[in-house]
């Protein structure tokens, strides 16, 4: 199966809808909203009535995080459950000059460890730079490297209309500014600095590398979307139409959206995990999120050739969300010698949290084996 337009990341739900204005100062169209949240089995009916707030917000998106911050600290999952402790955290909120509060968090080796390197995270559609993340980062720290994630501008805890993409160039541009003020800091200025996206983060790490191809010593992509194979790409007229109603609608919840949480994940006790993560995009993709993706692979597509740096590629040869093959094609037309690609036997598109823990920590540590071996420090 070639990559979906939904272009999703680990996390996604199918919800019913509904039409309302949303309330507050006018909108230029009306949006459609959730009518309810499944449930989430296992919590008390206070919190899943928190977690049934309108989200769309940063907000309301916060306090719903605050809210579960405990419940999610127990959860039964490797990721939580192996973390090393004595990670450096910090959380921070930061205005950019487009005037959008983005928030972001770094987690740095325990004090005392010499620092290797520097990583950058870009997380997925139906994702955040927190959760799951949080136990993949504080593994990396743990082996010596200083790691940072954001989350984009209407997604997570940033600022911003939840899951809508207004222009994928301008949100890639968001994160350069993001990175960039990271990168000039006294803490890793001096370093070496490696971009890791991860379906979605994927295209938004292929689009930072191909503006800043000099500036990056590394990119490393899981699962990445970067190619909508003929198959699955919707004819001309009904993409031109899509386009058009964008300009119109472009808030609309009226792309049809999948249920792809049972693909996404093998192991179906972490696939309802996955629910907690209360503050990801879980909505029908809003229309101009939709035209944005396709134009964004679109773009991508024609211009891997220009893919310069080393490269490591990580996909699950079972994956049903975004195809294998496609980073086969990725990697047959990178320009860059050092280029690496691994498929992991039967593995799904969430080979970072969705696998069995045997699978997730290989996968962590082929991504640090690689940094290692790029950055010549073990």
């Amino acid at each position: 199966m070639a990559i979906s337009t939904a272009a999703i990341g680990p996390i996604a739900r199918h919800h019913q809808i509904r039409w309302r204005r949303l309330a507050g100062p006018p909108r230029r169209a009306a949006v459609a909203v959730a009518a309810a949240r499944k449930a989430i089995e296992g919590v008390s009916d206070e919190l899943n009535a928190v977690a049934a707030e309108n989200l769309d917000f940063a907000p309301a998106r916060r306090r719903v995080r605050a809210a579960f911050a405990d419940v999610q600290r127990r959860l039964d999952h490797f990721l939580f459950k192996m973390a090393p402790t004595g990670i450096q955290m910090e959380e921070r909120y930061k205005i950019n000059s487009k005037g959008m509060e983005i928030f972001w968090k770094s987690w740095l080796p325990k004090p005392g460890t010499t620092t290797k390197a520097a990583l950058f995270f870009c997380h997925g559609y139906g994702d955040t730079c927190t959760f799951f993340f949080e136990g993949i980062a504080k593994r990396i720290a743990d082996a010596g490297y200083a790691v940072f994630a954001m989350d984009y501008p209407g997604f997570g805890l940033s600022q911003g209309l939840h899951g809508y993409i207004p222009s994928f160039d301008g949100m890639v541009d968001q994160v350069i500014e993001q990175y960039a003020a990271i990168r000039a800091t006294k803490e890793v200025r001096d370093l070496q600095h490696f971009l890791l996206g991860q379906s979605m983060g994927g295209a938004v790490a292929l689009k930072v590398h191909l503006k800043q191809p000099e500036v990056w010593d590394g990119v490393l992509l899981v699962a990445p979307m970067c190619k909508i194979a003929e198959e699955v790409t919707p004819p001309g007229p009904i993409l031109k139409a899509l386009s058009l109603m964008s300009y119109v609608l472009p808030e609309a919840k009226l792309f049809p959206l999948k249920d792809i949480g049972d693909l996404a994940f093998r192991d179906p006790e972490k696939r309802k995990l996955a629910e907690f993560n209360v503050i990801s995009y879980a909505d029908q993709m809003r229309l101009r999120t939709a035209v944005e993706l396709t134009k964004a692979t679109r773009d991508i597509e024609s211009q891997l050739e220009k893919v310069c740096a080393p490269l490591l590629i990580l996909h699950g040869a079972a994956d049903k969300v975004t195809d294998p093959n496609v980073s086969k094609f990725l990697y047959a037309k990178a320009s860059t010698k050092d280029k690496t690609l691994k498929l992991y036997a039967e593995g799904y598109h969430s080979i970072l949290e969705g696998e069995p823990d045997e699978r997730i920590s290989s996968v962590i540590n082929d991504i640090v084996s690689w940094l290692d071996s790029h950055t010549g420090i073990y």
